[in-house]
Protein backbone atom coordinates (compact mmCIF):
# COMPACT_ATOMS: atom_id res chain seq x y z
CA UNK A 1 0.00 0.00 0.00
CA UNK A 2 2.89 2.33 0.81
CA UNK A 3 4.26 1.90 -2.71
CA UNK A 4 1.02 1.16 -4.55
CA UNK A 5 -0.54 4.59 -3.93
CA UNK A 6 2.39 6.69 -5.27
CA UNK A 7 2.78 4.37 -8.27
CA UNK A 8 -0.95 4.63 -9.04
CA UNK A 9 -0.89 8.44 -8.75
CA UNK A 10 2.18 8.56 -11.02
CA UNK A 11 0.56 6.30 -13.60
CA UNK A 12 -2.73 8.23 -13.67
CA UNK A 13 -0.99 11.61 -13.85
CA UNK A 14 1.30 10.52 -16.68
CA UNK A 15 -1.55 8.81 -18.53
CA UNK A 16 -3.84 11.86 -18.40
CA UNK A 17 -1.01 14.19 -19.42
CA UNK A 18 -0.28 12.08 -22.48
CA UNK A 19 -3.97 11.90 -23.38
CA UNK A 20 -4.46 15.67 -22.91
CA UNK A 21 -1.44 16.33 -25.18
CA UNK A 22 -2.80 14.25 -28.05
CA UNK A 23 -6.53 14.97 -27.47
CA UNK A 24 -6.97 18.76 -27.11
CA UNK A 25 -10.73 18.50 -26.54
CA UNK A 26 -13.00 18.45 -23.48
CA UNK A 27 -12.63 17.08 -20.88
CA UNK A 28 -8.90 16.62 -21.57
CA UNK A 29 -8.29 19.98 -23.27
CA UNK A 30 -7.82 22.01 -20.07
CA UNK A 31 -6.45 19.14 -18.02
CA UNK A 32 -2.83 19.84 -18.94
CA UNK A 33 -3.09 23.50 -17.87
CA UNK A 34 -4.83 22.51 -14.64
CA UNK A 35 -2.15 19.95 -13.82
CA UNK A 36 0.52 22.57 -14.48
CA UNK A 37 -1.17 24.82 -11.89
CA UNK A 38 -1.16 21.94 -9.42
CA UNK A 39 2.49 21.35 -10.24
CA UNK A 40 3.28 24.99 -9.39
CA UNK A 41 1.45 24.68 -6.06
CA UNK A 42 3.20 21.42 -5.16
CA UNK A 43 6.55 22.95 -6.20
CA UNK A 44 5.97 25.80 -3.74
CA UNK A 45 5.45 23.34 -0.89
CA UNK A 46 8.51 21.34 -1.93
CA UNK A 47 10.57 24.53 -1.67
CA UNK A 48 9.36 24.96 1.91
CA UNK A 49 10.24 21.34 2.65
CA UNK A 50 13.66 21.89 1.10
CA UNK A 51 14.31 24.96 3.25
CA UNK A 52 13.15 23.06 6.35
CA UNK A 53 15.45 20.13 5.51
CA UNK A 54 18.36 22.50 4.86
CA UNK A 55 17.92 24.32 8.18
CA UNK A 56 17.53 21.07 10.15
CA UNK A 57 20.60 19.50 8.54
CA UNK A 58 22.93 22.44 9.14
CA UNK A 59 21.52 23.15 12.59
CA UNK A 60 22.39 19.57 13.53
CA UNK A 61 25.95 20.09 12.23
CA UNK A 62 26.33 23.28 14.30
CA UNK A 63 24.95 21.83 17.53
CA UNK A 64 27.17 18.71 17.27
CA UNK A 65 30.27 20.72 16.20
CA UNK A 66 30.98 18.53 13.21
CA UNK A 67 33.73 19.35 10.73
CA UNK A 68 33.08 22.55 8.79
CA UNK A 69 30.38 23.72 11.19
CA UNK A 70 31.50 27.33 10.62
CA UNK A 71 30.32 27.06 6.99
CA UNK A 72 26.94 25.89 8.26
CA UNK A 73 26.74 28.93 10.55
CA UNK A 74 27.51 31.22 7.59
CA UNK A 75 24.83 29.47 5.52
CA UNK A 76 22.17 29.80 8.21
CA UNK A 77 23.01 33.45 8.85
CA UNK A 78 22.96 34.18 5.12
CA UNK A 79 19.61 32.43 4.74
CA UNK A 80 18.08 34.33 7.67
CA UNK A 81 19.48 37.67 6.41
CA UNK A 82 18.10 37.06 2.92
CA UNK A 83 14.63 36.25 4.28
CA UNK A 84 14.60 39.29 6.60
CA UNK A 85 15.72 41.68 3.85
CA UNK A 86 13.17 40.18 1.47
CA UNK A 87 10.37 40.80 3.99
CA UNK A 88 11.57 44.37 4.60
CA UNK A 89 11.69 45.03 0.87
CA UNK A 90 8.19 43.66 0.41
CA UNK A 91 6.86 45.79 3.29
CA UNK A 92 8.47 49.03 2.07
CA UNK A 93 8.29 48.78 -1.72
CA UNK A 94 5.64 46.14 -2.36
CA UNK A 95 8.18 43.72 -3.82
CA UNK A 96 11.55 42.42 -2.65
CA UNK A 97 12.78 42.78 -6.23
CA UNK A 98 12.38 46.59 -6.27
CA UNK A 99 15.74 48.11 -7.16
CA UNK A 100 15.79 50.23 -3.95
CA UNK A 101 14.94 47.33 -1.65
CA UNK A 102 17.64 45.98 0.71
CA UNK A 103 17.16 42.52 -0.82
CA UNK A 104 18.30 43.79 -4.22
CA UNK A 105 21.20 45.61 -2.53
CA UNK A 106 22.30 42.29 -1.02
CA UNK A 107 21.81 40.54 -4.36
CA UNK A 108 23.72 43.16 -6.36
CA UNK A 109 26.63 43.59 -3.95
CA UNK A 110 27.15 40.03 -2.73
CA UNK A 111 25.52 37.35 -4.89
CA UNK A 112 26.45 38.90 -8.25
CA UNK A 113 30.16 39.33 -7.32
CA UNK A 114 30.20 35.78 -5.92
CA UNK A 115 28.76 34.46 -9.17
CA UNK A 116 31.35 36.45 -11.15
CA UNK A 117 34.11 34.98 -8.97
CA UNK A 118 32.83 31.46 -9.49
CA UNK A 119 32.68 31.85 -13.27
CA UNK A 120 36.16 33.42 -13.26
CA UNK A 121 37.47 30.35 -11.43
CA UNK A 122 35.66 28.10 -13.90
CA UNK A 123 37.71 29.67 -16.70
CA UNK A 124 40.88 28.11 -15.26
CA UNK A 125 39.23 24.69 -14.99
CA UNK A 126 37.96 24.98 -18.58
CA UNK A 127 41.46 25.91 -19.77
CA UNK A 128 42.92 22.91 -17.92
CA UNK A 129 40.27 20.55 -19.35
CA UNK A 130 40.82 21.95 -22.84
CA UNK A 131 44.55 21.31 -22.57
CA UNK A 132 43.93 17.67 -21.64
CA UNK A 133 41.19 17.15 -24.25
CA UNK A 134 42.98 18.81 -27.17
CA UNK A 135 46.23 16.89 -26.98
CA UNK A 136 46.89 15.22 -30.35
CA UNK A 137 47.18 11.64 -29.07
CA UNK A 138 45.42 10.01 -32.05
CA UNK A 139 43.61 10.87 -35.28
CA UNK A 140 40.29 11.73 -33.60
CA UNK A 141 41.96 13.96 -31.01
CA UNK A 142 43.94 15.65 -33.78
CA UNK A 143 40.73 16.37 -35.73
CA UNK A 144 39.18 17.80 -32.57
CA UNK A 145 42.24 19.96 -31.96
CA UNK A 146 42.33 21.30 -35.54
CA UNK A 147 38.57 21.98 -35.53
CA UNK A 148 38.76 23.79 -32.19
CA UNK A 149 41.65 25.99 -33.39
CA UNK A 150 39.81 26.86 -36.62
CA UNK A 151 36.57 27.69 -34.74
CA UNK A 152 38.39 29.83 -32.17
CA UNK A 153 40.31 31.73 -34.85
CA UNK A 154 37.19 32.11 -36.99
CA UNK A 155 35.20 33.69 -34.17
CA UNK A 156 37.69 36.42 -33.30
CA UNK A 157 38.79 39.40 -35.44
CA UNK A 158 42.40 38.26 -35.58
CA UNK A 159 41.32 35.13 -37.49
CA UNK A 160 39.75 37.18 -40.28
CA UNK A 161 42.82 39.44 -40.28
CA UNK A 162 45.05 36.42 -40.89
CA UNK A 163 42.88 34.85 -43.60
CA UNK A 164 39.23 34.77 -44.67
CA UNK A 165 39.54 31.00 -44.60
CA UNK A 166 39.04 30.88 -40.83
CA UNK A 167 35.58 32.60 -40.68
CA UNK A 168 34.31 30.53 -43.61
CA UNK A 169 35.72 27.28 -42.22
CA UNK A 170 34.33 27.86 -38.72
CA UNK A 171 30.91 28.65 -40.19
CA UNK A 172 30.98 25.38 -42.17
CA UNK A 173 32.09 23.41 -39.07
CA UNK A 174 29.33 24.95 -36.93
CA UNK A 175 26.61 24.51 -39.60
CA UNK A 176 27.36 20.93 -40.66
CA UNK A 177 29.51 18.60 -38.50
CA UNK A 178 28.78 20.37 -35.21
CA UNK A 179 25.05 20.74 -35.90
CA UNK A 180 24.76 17.09 -36.97
CA UNK A 181 26.51 15.91 -33.80
CA UNK A 182 24.38 18.21 -31.64
CA UNK A 183 21.15 16.97 -33.21
CA UNK A 184 22.30 13.38 -32.72
CA UNK A 185 22.91 14.06 -29.03
CA UNK A 186 19.54 15.83 -28.69
CA UNK A 187 17.70 12.95 -30.38
CA UNK A 188 19.47 10.45 -28.12
CA UNK A 189 18.65 12.49 -25.03
CA UNK A 190 15.01 12.81 -26.09
CA UNK A 191 14.70 9.06 -26.66
CA UNK A 192 16.29 8.46 -23.27
CA UNK A 193 13.85 10.89 -21.62
CA UNK A 194 10.87 9.17 -23.29
CA UNK A 195 12.17 5.77 -22.23
CA UNK A 196 12.66 6.90 -18.64
CA UNK A 197 9.21 8.55 -18.58
CA UNK A 198 7.56 5.33 -19.77
CA UNK A 199 9.46 3.32 -17.16
CA UNK A 200 8.26 5.69 -14.42
CA UNK A 201 4.65 5.78 -15.65
CA UNK A 202 4.48 2.00 -15.95
CA UNK A 203 6.00 1.52 -12.49
CA UNK A 204 9.17 -0.19 -13.75
CA UNK A 205 11.44 2.55 -12.44
CA UNK A 206 10.79 2.99 -8.69
CA UNK A 207 13.99 4.58 -7.45
CA UNK A 208 12.12 7.85 -6.72
CA UNK A 209 10.21 6.02 -3.95
CA UNK A 210 13.33 5.23 -1.93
Amino acid sequence: MKRAVPITITFLTGFFLIVSFFVPHEPFGELEQRLLVWFSIVSGFTMLLGVDSLVRHHSRIVTRRRGGWGHSVALLLGLALTVVLGVIGFARYGSPFHMLSPFMYLYTHSIVPLQATMFALLAFFIASASYRAFRARNVVATLLLVSAVIVMLGRVPIGAAISQFFPAAQEWIMDWPQLAAKRGIQIGAALGAVSMALRIILGIERSYLS
